[in-house]
């Protein structure tokens, strides 16, 4: 059996799966693991194989220790990638500005084009370049692949890429929407059409990425007329620890009134903003805990997530005219049914009507939670981001010969 091996490299983090490519979207990976805290005292390694969980903490001092210490763990246990047959690496990488649109065979070029477009991702291209070279060099005999978080959104209709601002400045310095959570609702929205049994090119659907970001997408004859990120993912609806759309003058007032300086102002509203800002914790799992302990500001915290959630489904559905599915994905998304029900809540008029009991069920399917009477058929279906990677990795190596 042949594999890919997919890495995701975050600043301080590293995750990597091993997964078949033909799998099964439900199927669990060969292997999975994390690299936490690098560059911290206390770092953390963690892999899963064969139903069984290896960890160990030690110092991690940069990406390429944690990679060289994650592989020998593998091959420890027999999975390594020189143990079994990898024909592509697939890596992650946030921003593909207008330069990529789909995933490129890497090679020091494509490295450097990356590394241009850092001003677009600050806080993701730079990590998103050390995973790249740390596994070329572990790994230089096998095809790695970059695929883009972007690229899905690539070519939306300009009027929704397009902000309002003056032409030449944001062509000089590449303002314009670029979408996120790419990969995972391409993903989804190519899962859907088969749950409905129709083409993907006569299918409208909308499509809820809901995790700690949170993003939403248009999908219209299965094409992307419109997504919630923008430039950033700063962008949208409201996050875990991210404000979401904001008055643009906030930042002014903020700075001018506030005494705060950008960088102040960027860590404010990426990490100490959305749900964590208002209610003091980010995870669903706290917050409808406080909102049981009648906690004044979860409540609030989640009424102003469920507000903006809404506001925007309201507005694709126009934006779409008509509406064959709403698909509820990501760790919000999949689990929490409370979420899932307030969010589409007293639009039977609409045509959009949950099951209670189908909502409530927890399951790791693909499943509707819609009632068979629903002219709009509502989904819980799980994203797999790496399996996707994978896939098109796999795909662009075979191809590439």
């Amino acid at each position: 059996m042949t594999y890919a091996l997919v890495i995701n490299s975050g600043s301080s983090s590293i995750k990597f799966q091993i997964v078949d490519p033909n799998s099964a979207a439900s199927d669990d990976p060969f292997v999975s693991g994390l690299v936490e805290q690098i560059g911290e005292p206390n770092g953390r390694i963690t892999i899963k194989h064969a139903g069984e969980k290896h960890a160990t903490q030690l110092p991690i001092a940069n990406h390429k220790v944690g990679l060289e210490t994650s592989m020998a763990m593998l091959n420890e246990l027999g999975c390594g990638p020189t143990q079994v047959e990898i024909t592509a690496v697939g890596h992650r990488v946030v921003h593909g500005g207008m330069v990529f649109s789909v995933p490129e065979l890497i090679n020091d070029q494509v490295v450097e084009m990356i590394r241009d477009l850092i001003p677009l991702a600050p806080l993701h291209n730079p990590a998103n370049i050390d995973g790249i070279e740390v596994a070329r060099e572990i790994l230089p005999n096998i095809p790695h692949v970059a695929v883009f978080d972007t690229g899905f959104f690539r070519d939306l209709p300009p009027a929704a890429a397009l902000y309002a601002i003056n032409a030449e400045v944001a062509a000089k310095n590449q303002i314009r929407r670029y979408g996120f959570h790419g990969t995972s609702h391409e993903f989804i929205a190519g899962q859907v059409p088969a749950m409905l049994d129709r083409p993907a090119s006569t299918v409208n659907q909308i499509v809820l990425h809901l995790g700690n970001g949170a993003s939403a997408s248009a999908i219209k004859n299965g094409h992307p007329i419109d997504t919630s990120m923008g430039m950033t993912p700063l962008a949208g609806l409201v996050m875990g620890t991210r404000s979401g759309d904001i008055d643009p003058g906030i930042i002014f007032h903020l700075a001018r009134n506030g005494g705060m300086s950008i960088d102040e102002i960027d860590n404010l509203l990426n990490r100490q903003s959305g749900v964590k800002g208002i209610a003091g914790v980010n995870d669903f799992r706290d917050l409808h805990r406080m909102i049981s302990e009648e906690n004044e500001n979860a409540w609030l915290a989640y009424n102003v997530y469920i507000h903006q959630l809404r506001r925007l489904i309201g507005a694709y559905m126009i934006a779409l005219g008509r509406v064959d599915a709403i698909t509820f994905t990501a760790g919000v998304g999949e689990n929490d049914a409370a979420t899932r029900a307030d969010a589409l809540a007293g639009l039977a008029h609409y045509g959009i009507k949950i099951d209670k009991e189908r909502n409530e069920l927890r399951s790791g399917e693909p499943r509707q939670i819609s009632t068979d009477d629903s002219t709009v058929r509502v989904f819980v279906v799980p994203t797999n981001e790496e399996l996707a990677i994978a896939q098109k990795a796999t795909a662009l190596a075979a191809k590439l010969g």
